[in-house]
């Protein structure tokens, strides 16, 4: 034999309670009975279409796509700047590697220009020190070719930077434009939508300000739990906040309940608020 009382699936409900059965419709435990004029109710109603609104402009304000843009063109140029100072930096470098030798080159060239001016005055005469000389001039030619080889492959290495630093000069200003642009649009946006929130803010106070303080402070309190919902419209006998039709004793209930009876929807909690098209 199976349980006497069969567990149902997660997320259904028995259609009607056992014959004989009634009870006053949703009665939360520790919740006392709550009572309020039909048309505070409705305007509860008002209250949520607002509050549902705030929630959405909330939303789109953070996920405006230039949030993502801007983002994106922030990592992009700190990535671009990064390599910009990099090309600097060995733009820098190799100007000071070209500098160091040139200045060996002219080292180089005065000591062979002085060897030079030893050997064409006369005044060295011994046949060995005419050839140390002689030898001498050669290696320091070579030398000198050498560096100024040296020399040119570093001018080279720093034109190159100096090229690359351009470009990515370029591609930083470019990004920096971009930047700038999603920025403003953003701000725009955002004081759009600023603007909109603090005129539903104000048509909020003063609406809310109708409606009875119990009531209010209980939807504020099913607000916060029910994910934003605390007030859902009855219609066609369907909370419209969980989505979900009243089963036939569910209707019954709510027929005999007085129409000052502020009801709780059986399935989510939320504040139930009959209306004419409730469909009863």
């Amino acid at each position: 034999m199976g349980p006497a009382h069969p567990r149902l699936p997660y997320g259904h409900r028995p259609l009607d309670r056992p014959r004989g059965v009634r009870r006053p419709f949703h009665r939360h435990p520790g919740s006392p009975e709550l009572n309020a004029e039909p048309a505070d109710q409705i305007r509860l109603l008002d209250v949520q279409a607002l509050d549902v609104r705030l929630s959405q402009l909330a939303h789109r304000r953070r996920t405006l796509p230039e949030h993502a843009e801007i983002q994106t063109l922030e990592a992009d140029l700190a990535q671009l700047r990064d390599l910009l100072v990099a090309a600097q930096t060995e733009e820098s470098d190799t100007a000071r590697e070209q500098t160091k030798a040139e200045q060996d080159v002219d080292q180089v060239r005065q000591r062979a220009a002085r060897d030079q001016q030893r050997l064409d005055s006369g005044a060295v005469t011994s046949p060995r020190d005419l050839e140390n000389l002689q030898h001498e001039i050669v290696s320091l030619a070579k030398r000198q070719g050498d560096l100024e080889d040296v020399v040119l492959e570093i001018m080279e290495r720093r034109e190159s930077a100096q090229e690359r630093a351009r470009e990515l000069a370029g591609r930083v200003e470019s990004v920096e434009a971009k930047l700038t642009d999603a920025a403003t649009r953003r701000d725009n946006a955002v004081a759009e939508l600023d603007q909109e929130v603090a005129s539903l803010t104000k048509e909020r106070e003063v609406v809310s300000a109708s409606v009875p303080a119990d009531l209010m402070k209980l939807y504020e309190k099913l607000r916060v739990q029910q994910g934003g919902v605390g007030a859902a419209r009855l219609h066609q006998r369907r909370c419209e906040g969980c989505r979900l039709e009243l089963n036939i004793t569910e209707v019954n209930d709510v027929r005999a309940a007085a129409p000052d009876q502020v009801l709780r929807c059986e399935n989510c909690g939320r504040i139930l608020v009959r209306t004419p098209d409730s469909g009863l």
